[in-house]
């Protein structure tokens, strides 16, 4: 192998995922964890240091490396679907096949609200099997627990008030029929830079912004 071709494959490799893989997986797991436990809390995800390429975020990017592996259908948005860099980075880090239509997915990983797409279309479980539904990882550029809808159910003492944003204006109206088909439906990590919160599908959505 001459020293271009050397060159040319490792300027082809994707970036690193985590630094100590173990470690850090145990650590976003168990802040992903805490924030469908507790919907509505924000959670930080710490010293975790990636640079996967444009337009992932540190928290979405963490989140993926985490829960998808061979055994978990992921789809992404049209816009990451036709980005070569995130879908080699993916496919090389976690080896997770990707689907065509948001209702064949384990997980979907969705870069912005605006490529959100209505959320009946993701797979909702059947009565036998439930958990055979979709996560939904959508990319936000603010999350705040105090402010914003009204959640309550379980994990939460009384109801939390929680905001986040971008969104499409009938996600919320979206996200409180869903919680009707519970035990079905659809549960949704939102994922800022560095920051994860969650809204299972056990969550009630009881006060909605104007």
């Amino acid at each position: 192998m001459t020293a271009q071709t050397a060159s040319s494959i490792f300027a082809k490799a994707p970036a690193p995922g985590f630094a100590d893989a173990v470690h850090d997986a145990q650590s976003v797991f168990r802040a992903t964890m805490n924030a469908l436990a507790q919907p509505g809390t924000v959670q930080e995800l710490g010293d975790i240091s990636l640079t996967p390429p444009a337009p992932l975020s540190t928290a979405a990017t963490a989140l993926v490396l985490t829960l998808c592996d061979y055994d978990t259908p992921l789809w992404l948005d049209p816009d990451l679907a036709s980005n070569e860099a995130v879908k080699n980075y993916i496919r090389f880090h976690t080896a997770a096949p990707f689907v065509e239509s948001p209702n064949e997915a384990t997980f979907a990983l969705v870069s912005s609200g605006k490529n959100l797409p209505a959320i009946a279309n993701f797979a909702a479980g059947t009565a036998e099997y439930p958990d055979r539904s979709t996560t939904i990882i959508l990319m936000v550029e603010d999350l705040k627990s105090g402010e914003g809808v009204t959640l309550e159910g379980p994990g939460i003492k009384t109801q939390n008030l929680f905001s986040v944003s971008p969104v499409p204006s009938s996600f919320w109206q979206q996200m409180q029929a869903n919680s009707t088909l519970y035990p079905l439906g659809i549960d949704v990590i939102f994922a800022g830079e560095n920051q994860v919160a969650g809204v299972p599908r056990s969550t009630k959505i009881t006060g909605l912004e104007a």
